[in-house]
């Protein structure tokens, strides 16, 4: 559940988070082939969403759009412009509703594009969903996003995610075909892995989906959500200097057994960050470290 000493507003009812959270928190005891993953997700109240909710929205998407054209990967820049995110309000999940600015006007959900691209869909939830409910949602196509955004006291720094880290963050690259068939076999391989692959695929999710880069036009840009999200994290992924210390950074060329072999530190910018080359390579290597799960866990190929 969201954190009760910060003051959002309500956007989804109380009984139905607490339905949905108690059946995310429960499926941990659950065989994978028990889980119901429709039961973890909330309804978008969107017409509850107030006028400080959508400002905050545009704030901080113009701070970051200041300079995220020109950091931001190529694929993820597509992404957002394909699923019609834009500035002036938060984003609607499903179907279609009046425009809060413009009396007349429809507005369309996200997933009315997203479906038609690749298939995935961005699933409202009340807020963290344990490791085994998450990885059942992925290994569907579909992402569990927390619908509230955060207040304006705290537009600088938030300790959990919400919709603008969420959707502004992740979702975008959903829309690309290659990352998409990435990000739903890491969902299943996740839900399948015993505990020997736990720690592993937590740093590949960490150094890929939260906090990777990749190289585009003969230069670093950026793509994980992490770093998507945050201007100053961004700024020093790409600019810190190169080495070892305080101030610096390493930036690697993305190897996997390399990748699953880095612990990570979450109360500090990022001094070790992965590069990719395309994201076939991540695909690709996905793949393989799918496969050696299924051979680990004895679970037949397409379960």
């Amino acid at each position: 559940m969201i954190r009760t000493d910060i003051n959002y507003n309500n956007i989804i009812d109380g009984d139905d988070a607490k339905r949905a959270q108690k059946a995310a928190d429960d499926s941990a005891e659950l065989h994978h082939t028990e889980i119901d993953a429709e039961t973890f997700y909330v309804t978008q109240h969107y017409e509850r969403y107030t006028e400080e909710n959508h400002r905050v929205w545009k704030t901080m998407w113009e701070k970051r759009w200041s300079v995220l054209e020109g950091q931001a990967s190529n694929t993820y820049l597509t992404g957002l412009r394909a699923i019609r995110l834009t500035p002036d309000r938060v984003p609607l999940l499903f179907g279609e509703v009046d425009d809060p600015f413009e009396p007349g006007r429809k507005i369309k959900g996200i997933n009315e594009y997203l479906k038609e691209l690749t298939g995935w869909q961005s699933r409202g939830v009340p807020g963290y969903l344990p490791p085994k409910a998450f990885f059942c949602c992925l290994s569907r196509r579909e992402f569990p996003s927390t619908v509230i955004i955060r207040p304006e006291e705290k537009i600088d720094y938030l300790p959990e995610p919400d919709i603008f880290h969420d959707v502004f963050g992740h979702v975008p690259l959903h829309a690309d075909p290659v990352f998409a068939d990435f990000l739903q076999t890491y969902g299943k391989a996740a839900l399948l892995a015993g505990p020997e692959h736990e720690e592993a695929l937590a740093r590949l999710f960490w150094f890929t989906v939260e906090f990777g880069l990749i190289s585009e036009d003969n230069r670093l840009k950026i793509y994980g959500s992490g770093t998507i999200s945050s201007h100053a994290e961004s700024e020093y992924a790409l600019n810190a200097k190169e080495g070892k210390g305080a101030g610096k950074i390493q930036r690697r060329k993305f190897d996997l057994q390399q990748v699953i072999e880095t612990p990570f530190e979450i109360d500090h910018f990022q001094d070790i960050v992965y590069v990719l080359d395309s994201f076939e390579q991540l695909r690709d290597a996905m793949t393989e470290y799918a496969n050696q799960v299924l051979e680990d866990t004895d679970t037949p190929a397409g379960a």
